[in-house]
């Protein structure tokens, strides 16, 4: 990984001066820092509002389990949420990007993927908590692996079954040459776990 880092910045610097290496020492800076989950809210299943999912209400439990168990008949299951993470800079030195791309990982299962274009800056010993606004067709999910593996996967993601939730959460900061973001080829991996029943 290092060495894939220090070829990608070696190219960017003879393309680039002053700015892009500012850029990549924020991005760096990025990568040294500690992720925490922090919550998820703004929860929608098939226009369900769940909120932080937290208090499922007896109803909402039954329409999920309505909509998992007959899926079948529908062409499409939208989920909405936000994931929020917290990051802290441990660092002396800044922290910053101006945009990074995503992909999302629960329980092994390739959940979905994105981009926030939102600058973020943390200084030294400061902690920020990042929003992350996805997306995804549980019904493309189920025909890509199966109904049986979504279903559990939501379940233990909402704390409706025991099983813990593992997420995986790779992030690709980007770095403004000219006009043009460029992708880091390297990611930095976050992963937490949460939900379940105690």
């Amino acid at each position: 990984m290092k060495k894939t880092v220090i070829i990608f910045t070696s190219i960017l610097l003879l393309l680039s001066g002053c700015d892009v290496f500012k850029q990549i020492g924020g991005a760096y800076q990025l990568s040294q820092c500690e992720y925490t989950y922090h919550s998820v809210d703004d929860i929608q299943i098939a226009g369900i509002n769940i909120g932080d999912g937290s208090r499922l209400s007896l109803s909402n439990l039954a329409s999920i389990s309505t909509i998992l168990a007959g899926s079948s008949k529908m062409q499409t299951i939208p989920l909405t949420l936000t994931l929020n993470m917290n990051i802290k800079n441990p660092n002396e030195a800044v922290a910053f990007l101006n945009s990074l791309e995503y992909a999302i990982e629960i329980n092994n299962l390739e959940f979905t993927n994105g981009k926030i274009d939102i600058p973020l800056q943390i200084n030294p010993g400061e902690t920020q908590t990042m929003p992350i606004h996805m997306s995804t067709d549980l019904k493309q999910l189920m025909n890509r692996y199966s109904q049986e593996k979504v279903s559990e996967v939501i379940n233990s993601f909402f704390g409706i079954s025991a099983e813990q939730t593992q997420v995986k959460v790779n992030l690709w900061p980007k770095v403004l040459v000219g006009k043009t973001p460029i992708k880091s080829p390297a990611a930095i991996p976050v992963i937490f776990t949460f939900g379940g029943k105690s």
